[in-house]
């Protein structure tokens, strides 16, 4: 991240997350919006999961190599699906990944005893998501996240399931954000998530989310989260939803995202520059110049 551009801002929540390896992110106002890579996961994507179920870690490595290359700044580790046991194969995964690339992770379980045997192998200071407004969950998780001194997210949904009003939402995070503070975690290591949802499916579902951010902006202070691409599923030309929606939420307070880096990360740098989050347009330009640069091809005479 551009911290030498970013002036400290009094009053700013800033969530720290480190990668195995001492990697420092940093998500808060005024600072470049974090990119969380989406796609280790074994949802419509044969390869990985054939991976999960053999052991054998090569796709998830070159998976994990192709979005840190392509700008993600966090990696998503998710390994809940039929047929694989998440108490293994996700401390599993995640070494795996731990060995390939140096950014911080995002566990995405919530299974107390797979993330445990997971943060155990020493994962510097990840993410956890997700928390919802189930007592159940947070009794289970909530200690491990005080004890390993992790980030969280928590996500406005409680047992019946995802609020259609923003009101609603905004109890369950303020619920959630209650509870974790009396289990002595601190705002500062909480991610709001509000839930994005298929605009083809509810014409009104951006509408909730984005009045839902505003609320919890005001009332908490928080950094926040999405799930972007969910506001496109469904719908043709996916990428121009998602990216004009991202820029909705980012005015709004979005602070980090989750996305297909490779996809977003030109409109997510876009949307930084006319946000006056990057200083003489150096992060824009740097990045269109690597894009715009002509391969050197074997047996070529430069460099």
């Amino acid at each position: 991240m551009d911290r030498d551009l970013i002036g400290k801002q009094a009053n700013v929540m800033e969530t720290k997350v480190v990668s195995p390896q001492g990697k420092e992110i940093i998500i808060g106002d005024h600072r470049p919006i974090v990119l969380i890579g989406e796609r280790i996961n074994p949802f419509g994507k044969g390869p990985l999961k054939e991976a999960m179920k053999s052991g054998a870690m090569g796709p998830i490595q070159a998976e994990a190599l192709r979005q840190v290359e392509a700008g993600a700044d966090i990696l998503i580790v998710s390994t809940a699906a039929f047929g694989l046991d998440e108490n293994v194969v996700l401390p599993q995964v995640t070494k795996a990944v731990m060995g390939a690339v140096d950014v911080p992770l995002c566990l995405e379980s919530r299974n107390p005893q797979a993330l445990e045997k997971t943060l155990k192998l020493g994962c510097g200071k990840p993410i956890i998501s997700s928390v919802t407004g189930e007592e159940a969950i947070q009794e289970q998780i909530l200690p491990l996240i005080k004890q390993y001194k992790t980030a969280l997210v928590i996500l406005a949904s409680d047992a019946s399931g995802i609020p259609n009003n923003a009101a609603k939402r905004v109890d369950i995070i303020s619920t959630i954000v209650k509870k974790a503070q009396e289990a002595g975690i601190g705002a500062e290591d909480l991610l709001a998530d509000c839930v994005a949802e298929s605009s083809a499916v509810n014409p009104m579902a951006a509408i909730t989310t984005l009045e839902t951010m505003k609320r919890v902006r005001e009332q908490w202070g928080l950094n926040m989260v999405l799930g972007a691409s969910n506001v496109s599923f469904g719908l043709p030309s996916r990428t121009v939803i998602n990216a004009v929606f991202l820029s909705l939420a980012i005015q709004t307070g979005l602070t980090s995202a989750i996305v297909n880096a490779k996809l977003m990360k030109p409109y997510i740098l876009a949307i930084d520059l006319l946000m006056g989050r990057d200083h003489r347009a150096r992060r824009y330009t740097g990045y269109c110049r690597t894009i715009l640069k002509p391969p050197v091809h074997k047996g070529s005479s430069e460099g």
